[in-house]
């Protein structure tokens, strides 16, 4: 067993497979799941596990090039507006339906727990080189 890391097999064999410019979606329990992109469903119940918790165990193990989120989050979400904005200085901030659509173009989607509106981002897979 693995003894640090993300340990369920399913994320964690998902994200080695991911390559330079691949799209991941972490969402919030709300967000419509597209067709299309490997899903690995981490929620357990509402809050849990957290938008926060997931983004930060992603980004432990990802390079990331770039990210995306809806502008709505500013005003409907200010503590996943200052997480992002804490990890991402050069965050796009698109609108919510346009999100969306963009999400069906990513190749894992990573559900969390999260129940507060637009605890939601797309992340640009980079290169550790």
């Amino acid at each position: 067993m693995k003894k640090s890391g993300i340990l369920n097999r399913h994320l964690a064999g998902a994200l080695a497979e991911l390559g330079h410019g691949d799209g991941v979606l972490v969402c919030d329990a709300g967000m419509p799941i597209p067709d299309g992109p490997r899903v690995v469903d981490l929620a357990f119940r509402a809050g849990v596990p957290t938008f926060a918790e997931v983004l930060e165990g992603l980004l432990a193990e990802l390079v990331v090039e770039g990210a995306a989120a809806a502008a709505e989050v500013r005003a409907a979400n200010q503590e996943a507006a200052a997480l992002l904005d804490g990890h991402f200085p050069s965050l796009e901030l698109i609108p919510h339906e346009r999100l969306k659509e963009r999400s069906a173009g990513a190749r894992l989607v990573v559900r969390t727990g999260e129940a507060q509106p637009y605890a939601n981002v797309l992340l640009r897979c980079g290169v550790f080189f």
